[in-house]
């Protein structure tokens, strides 16, 4: 049985000792593309020449609205599918020998499960399929289920089958975890929970690779985030690069402009106005001068400023490009 002892605090990712020269990225992606045939319509590209390195430690966020190539991407990452031009590798090893090595696991939105066993049953089952694991009492307690070991898995919820997932992908103590939309059929302390015991496994020293529909999860939790749309990666970075690149502000005032006072759109730098009853909604690619004249000639207040955010970023970079 692999032992653990209790994870460190988790470092932060500019402190973290970089992997030696020689060791081998935990996931590479080079050139890679991945195309569908349907019928009648000939091949639809999924994934458009994909450059990727993420490094061992790093805990990077896949996001991207539906049908950007992210599941996709993460199946052949995980050797269920092979790519139709380029390489992927997981350190250094062809994805599927990576897995049957145990290096790499991996929670998935949705998996079969024997709902006639009951937790425990299933974990040691699977635990059976290996020639070496974490001990069945260990990963009950990692993934937060030992209270609920002799439950049958028909009785569980939706976030609780979820949390059995991961707990049969911490069975052969994985360097890499790969996980797609993990938190979908959790409420929010239920995801809170997850994240909690995510963090853990960050903080030993685990690669993690995550795709979700939480903004707040990616900004909480990755070190990294990886942006795609259209099959193809638009944006690479840490969180706040990536927040920067929806270029400006928002400023919110309370004002009702007066004759003699400027309209909302003739402020300087102002390149969106919405309005509500009370209030004025000022999108500023400079905010220091939208309120220097906001302040100056006019009588708003109760003004405030705020960075846009990762929602706005990924909206921002994400939209479908205009038709010409």
């Amino acid at each position: 049985m692999t032992t653990r002892t209790s994870p460190a605090p988790r470092t932060p990712p500019a402190e973290r000792t970089p992997p030696a020269p020689h060791t081998p990225p935990a996931l590479e992606f080079q050139g890679l593309t991945k195309s569908f045939t349907v019928p009648g319509s000939g091949p639809v590209p999924a994934v458009r020449n994909i450059d990727l390195r993420i490094e061992p430690g790093e805990v990077v966020a896949l996001l991207g609205p539906n049908g950007a190539g992210k599941t996709t991407t993460l199946d052949i990452a995980l050797g269920l599918t092979e790519p139709t031009g380029g390489q992927a590798r997981v350190f250094g090893q062809a994805p599927r020998r990576a897995v049957a090595d145990g290096r790499v696991s991996a929670v998935l939105q949705s998996g079969g499960l024997l709902s006639d066993l009951t937790v425990e049953e299933t974990v040691r089952a699977i635990a059976g399929l290996y020639e070496s694991t974490l001990g069945v009492g260990e990963v009950l307690d990692r993934a937060g289920l030992a209270s609920i070991a002799g439950r049958r898995v028909a009785r569980c919820s939706g976030g609780e089958q979820q949390r059995l997932r991961f707990a049969l992908a911490l069975l052969p103590d994985p360097d890499l975890l790969i996980l797609d939309e993990p938190t979908a059929a959790m409420d929010i302390a239920t995801r809170r929970e997850f994240w909690s015991t995510m963090h853990a496994e960050a903080s030993s020293g685990s690669t993690v690779v995550f795709a979700t529909h939480h903004m707040e999860e990616a900004e909480a939790f990755a070190d990294r985030i990886v942006l795609m749309a259209r099959g193809r990666i638009v944006a690479d970075g840490p969180v706040a690069r990536i927040r920067a690149m929806a270029s400006g502000s928002t400023i919110t005032a309370v004002w009702s402009p007066v004759d003699g006072e400027p309209a909302p759109e003739e402020l300087p730098g102002v390149t969106g106005v919405e309005r509500t009853a009370a209030r004025v909604i000022l999108t500023s690619s400079d905010s220091d001068s939208t309120a220097r004249a906001l302040f100056a000639r006019t009588a708003a207040h109760d003004v405030t400023i705020t960075a846009r955010s990762l929602d706005d970023a990924f909206l921002t970079l994400t939209a479908e490009p205009e038709a010409s």
